[in-house]
């Protein structure tokens, strides 16, 4: 096998051009293998392997630094570099990450996880060089879908200022998870029409400069007329406008012509932008077809694409969407606004029956915000479906936009808590911090399924902002029979005894039932308090609680600096009375890749580490 002899770094350069098309094929069959075993990003890293591969023939790595866009499509970069024995262990505690990581290797120059940031990361690379006296390419590599966020254009502005050679590159595949929306895809389509002209221009040049004497001068006047020659045969040149030299299309999966026009862009003294044509999950025939189902995966079947441990019960996002559609269908003023995440945030239902309802705006997540601020402000009723560490992207526009005004948005932060396998950028452990430091912002936390769908049916007629969030994976349905109505800005006692009050917010009073069992066993009388309002805290109620009570635990999957537990702490500690709090919640710290299980043990939010910590306490 030619995937054989790649072990360590720039090994490609090595590799006879011949080998090129079968190395790539080992290198997808390879990752099939490896994702179908560990789970991770399958149809983004399909579709740039001859890129990638393209792009470690034409440059010089370290030296010269490859900057990648959310990096979630930066599995073939790896192997690359040295790292495929790695593979077995991605995303796993403790092993590689599905995302570069700077600690990692010196070939990631950058870490990301986030969409639209790699034009600013690499434009300050490349300044950065300057100022040190370092004469290297650097190369940011985007994606059509990642364009369709603010933070790309303001690079792409300031950019455009350069004197010096930067070198974008446009990964058109007409995705970002679920198709593209909006003017820019659109404007990417004509483009992708516009290969004639790279022909037209060619053909023309070489034609000319047969032409005895006069050829040349003709060659050269064209040349300085190009622009406007541009605009009749590719609308716009949008990026040549701003003065950013527009090279392509080419095709991604052609090496020989990608090496050539990497080539050339490297000479060009000036920013420039190679626009590159490739498929979302090339070689794989399911991931073909549904590239958004494989964009980010679990463990699968590689022969027929089926999940290999499907859930088998319904998800807290399945919940939301169920109770969001049945809202909809009873309130013609319920609306709904996804980042470019329409499967994933379980609004895909939602915009299929509620079309003229339902408002995708790519990935721009501010503009989400602000978007729904304008929208309640004409009386409807906004429902703006985001990951908990997506939505942290805009906190100026739920600050400003949202609560200044007191608009009655419905934040429904998806994915809170530890996620697992993303890692640091994607866990959902900073909203409830983040959040309940605004005035007038509202915070709930359901206990189960049957309290989200409650909170949704109760935030319909709130009239100002309220964040409401659940974690990923299968909803709790324990509990049914404590279904107490919605008070705002109340708790709901759940088992009440003395001595111990373990307080739980959201996913750990499911913990919480678990902690009281082992507690009870040991002799220790406990109750549990479903919390359900992170803001405000319900203060009356921990004020009687001090009555019978001698410790507070406070349980909660966020942080521990600015979450729910320093909030009672602070509350408590105004009280004068003879009552000891505990905080549980997750260290001040980023919680890296690794299975949920391994994580909460590591954060101190598993059953048997809060068990312990409040018997230390107690004996």
């Amino acid at each position: 096998m030619i995937l054989e002899r790649i072990c360590e770094p720039n090994d490609i350069k090595d590799i006879d051009p011949e080998e090129y098309d079968i190395l790539a094929g080992e290198i997808r069959e390879f990752l099939i293998d490896k994702i179908s075993e560990n789970g991770g990003h399958l149809a983004p890293n399909l579709g740039v392997v001859e890129l990638t591969m393209a792009l470690h023939l034409a440059f010089d790595l370290p030296d010269d630094k490859i900057v990648w866009d959310v990096g979630h499509q930066s599995y073939t970069h790896k192997i690359l570099t040295g790292r495929k024995d790695e593979f077995n262990k991605l995303r796993k505690y403790g092993g590689m990450s599905g995302f570069p990581k700077r600690r990692e290797s010196e070939y990631d120059c950058f870490d990301t996880g986030h969409s639209s940031t790699s034009i600013s990361a690499g434009l300050g690379i490349i300044n950065g060089n300057e100022l040190n006296g370092i004469d290297a390419h650097v190369i940011s590599i985007i994606g059509d879908g990642a364009l369709t966020g603010g933070m790309a254009y303001e690079a792409l502005n300031n950019a455009s200022c350069l004197n010096r050679n930067f070198i974008i590159v446009l990964n058109d595949n007409n995705m970002s998870i679920s198709k593209n929306v909006g003017g820019m895809s659109s404007y990417l389509t004509q483009m992708r029409a516009g290969s004639a002209y790279i022909d037209l221009k060619n053909g023309v040049a070489e034609y000319l400069n047969r032409i005895p004497k006069i050829g040349d001068a003709l060659v050269r006047t064209i040349k300085n007329t190009k622009s406007s020659i541009k605009q009749l045969v590719i609308p716009g040149m949008w990026f040549e406008d701003m003065g950013i030299t527009y090279l392509g299309p080419v095709d991604g999966h052609n090496i020989e012509s990608m090496v050539k026009i990497f080539n050339e862009a490297k000479h060009i003294d000036h920013p420039v932008l190679v626009h590159v044509l490739t498929k979302k999950g090339k070689g794989y025939r399911p991931a073909e077809k549904r590239p958004d189902k494989f964009h980010g995966i679990a463990p699968f079947d590689k022969e027929t694409g089926k999940l290999i441990n499907r859930p088998g019960k319904a998800t807290y996002t399945d919940v939301f969407a169920k109770a969001i559609n049945r809202l909809a269908a009873e309130d013609d003023k319920v609306v709904a606004i996804s980042a470019a995440m329409p499967d994933g945030t379980g609004l895909k239902r939602f915009s299929e029956i509620f079309p003229q309802r339902f408002f995708d705006v790519g990935i721009a997540e501010e503009h989400a915000v602000t978007f729904a601020a304008g929208l309640a402000s004409t009386g409807l009723k906004p429902y703006v479906a985001i990951y908990s560490s997506f939505l942290q992207r805009a906190y100026d526009q739920i600050l400003h936009d949202v609560c200044i005004q007191d608009l009655p948005v419905r934040f429904m932060i998806d994915r809170a808590g530890l996620v697992g396998g993303d890692g640091e950028t994607h866990q959902g452990i900073f909203d409830l911090s983040y959040l309940s430091n605004i005035p007038s912002m509202n915070i709930f936390a359901p206990k189960n399924k049957y309290e989200l769908s409650d909170v949704i049916k109760f935030s319909s007629d709130f009239s100002h902002p309220i964040a409401i969030r659940y974690p990923r994976g299968e909803a709790y349905d324990g509990l049914k029979e404590y279904r107490a109505p919605i008070e705002y800005g109340k708790s709901e006692i759940i088992f009440k005894e003395k001595d111990i009050a373990l307080i739980a917010v959201g996913s750990m009073v499911e913990k919480a039932v678990e902690v009281r069992r082992l507690l009870k066993e040991k002799g220790y009388s406990a109750s549990i308090v479903n919390a359900r309002f992170v803001k405000p805290i319900d203060e009356q109620c921990l004020e009687e609680l001090a009555d019978t009570h001698r410790l507070y635990v406070t349980l909660e999957e966020n942080v521990l600096s600015g979450g729910f537990g320093e909030t009672v702490l602070r509350f408590v500690s105004s009280l004068d009375r003879d009552v000891k709090v505990i905080n549980i919640a997750i260290p001040n710290f980023y919680v890296e890749h690794g299975s949920i299980d391994i994580l909460d043990k590591e954060s101190g939010i598993d059953v048997d580490s809060i068990y312990q910590k409040i018997l230390k306490y107690c004996e």
